[in-house]
């Protein structure tokens, strides 16, 4: 059980559980099963920026096309799920990786026409992640909810070649400190904690959402373990060995319940952005465009009852402590904060896992967005109630992460 205060905040875990699971997430979770919340568009063959890696996970559930789309009949391709006989003796090799975990980003034709309708707006300079061109012929949209975040697989050392770079290039961090996971455990996590409460608290706060996002991951591939992968049925389910492996107390040395808590850091930053954004959501002008004008306005409704819930939460973290020493010194501090998650965002496209990569591309963007939002504030006051919003801007591909990345 992970209890008490948040370092550098002056909210506690039971205050965030009451408030999560009770009011907010029944509210988020319908949300995110809208149509303008589980079609998120992104580019899975972008080569990795950093190094020669053309080696992919081989694993069936980490993959996005299993077959040629050319092989694929047009009655799986449709997610009609109503195959033809000619389909079914095609190939029976294409159906069969249409198994569960394989990305499945099949859209049926009204879907594919309503988003084609759906707007691009991007008037914002100040972006924290690197993101896909929606219009290369490459991006694709994903159906989000036949795409769980779960585990897949991909582990070993291209996985853990991903995190050794998050940690060690892009955290701020002194490079005789070990990253929480690395081996010869007991030693580094003494240095660790000695440097996370001895630096600054906003290179503090970037590592500890890092980190919180890194044991949000790892709890959903914990909770989605692959339990049962058979001929006749594969099944997911708790891992409980899987999360004590990565959390427990003693077998993490006391890091564990830590990296824990920077998962509650990380939903407080998130919930702060959510409260930050309001206004830009409630002028009459924003709508949820799906082209069901109905459901658009029931869901532009539930929307501004989670950020008007999200309002009045009675504990909030306080932004202002970013960036409030000499100007100057802030700027130059705000700038490398932005440009290192920037990097982080551009490793996504190093993930070997297309699944992995897919969650993690979206996540990244959201908290991307988040911060874009937290820094900003000063744009969105100045907003207009109608017309364009030049100073600040969301795309629709920042909103569907931001949401989603929180749901996770």
């Amino acid at each position: 059980q992970v209890t008490g205060y948040l370092d550098d905040c002056t909210c506690d875990v039971e205050t965030i559980d009451a408030f999560n699971n009770y009011k907010l997430f029944p509210r988020l979770n319908q949300l995110l099963e809208s149509d303008y919340f589980r079609y998120y568009k992104v580019n899975l063959k972008k080569p990795c920026p950093f190094w020669d890696d053309s080696s992919h996970c081989g694993m069936r559930d980490c993959a996005v096309q299993p077959c040629p789309s050319d092989e694929v009949p047009d009655g799986i391709r449709s997610a009609s799920y109503k195959y033809s006989e000619e389909a079914n003796s095609r190939d029976e090799e294409c159906e069969k990786a249409e198994r569960l975990g394989a990305v499945d980003d099949s859209l049926s034709t009204e879907t594919r026409e309503a988003v084609l309708q759906w707007t691009r707006h991007d008037d914002s300079s100040e972006s924290f992640c690197e993101a896909d061109d929606i219009y290369s012929p490459d991006a694709e949209y994903v159906d989000l909810l036949l795409n769980p975040e779960r585990y897949t697989g991909y582990k070993g050392p291209d996985a853990w070649k991903i995190w050794n770079s998050i940690y060690e290039e892009n955290c701020f961090k002194p490079q005789n400190v070990k990253r929480p996971l690395a081996s010869g455990r007991g030693e580094s996590l003494i240095y660790l904690t000695k440097w996370v409460s001895s630096v600054c608290v906003e290179k503090r706060a970037f590592y500890r959402l890092i980190s919180g996002l890194h044991a949000s991951i790892n709890i959903h591939l914990s909770a989605r373990y692959l339990l049962q992968d058979t001929w006749s049925e594969k099944r997911w389910g708790p891992n409980v060995t899987e999360f004590q492996q990565r959390f427990d107390e003693v077998l993490t040395r006391g890091e564990g319940p830590r990296r824990l808590k920077n998962l509650y850091f990380l939903y407080l930053i998130k919930l702060r952005a959510l409260s930050k954004v309001l206004p830009f959501f409630e002028r009459p002008g924003f709508q949820l465009y799906t082209g069901n004008e109905s459901q658009d306005e029931e869901m532009k409704d539930l929307l501004l009852e989670i950020l008007h819930l999200a309002k009045s939460f009675p504990l909030h973290f306080d932004e202002n402590s970013f960036f409030a020493g000499n100007k100057e010194e802030a700027a130059k501090l705000k700038e490398e904060f932005r440009l290192h998650f920037k990097n982080i965002s551009k490793i996504m496209d190093c993930v070997g896992c297309f699944k992995c990569r897919l969650w993690g591309k979206l996540q990244t963007q959201g908290l991307g967005t988040a911060l874009k939002i937290l820094f900003s504030e000063n744009l969105i006051e100045k907003m207009p109630e109608s017309g364009p919003s030049y100073g600040f801007q969301l795309t629709r591909q920042e909103i569907v992460a931001l949401f989603n990345a929180f749901g996770r």
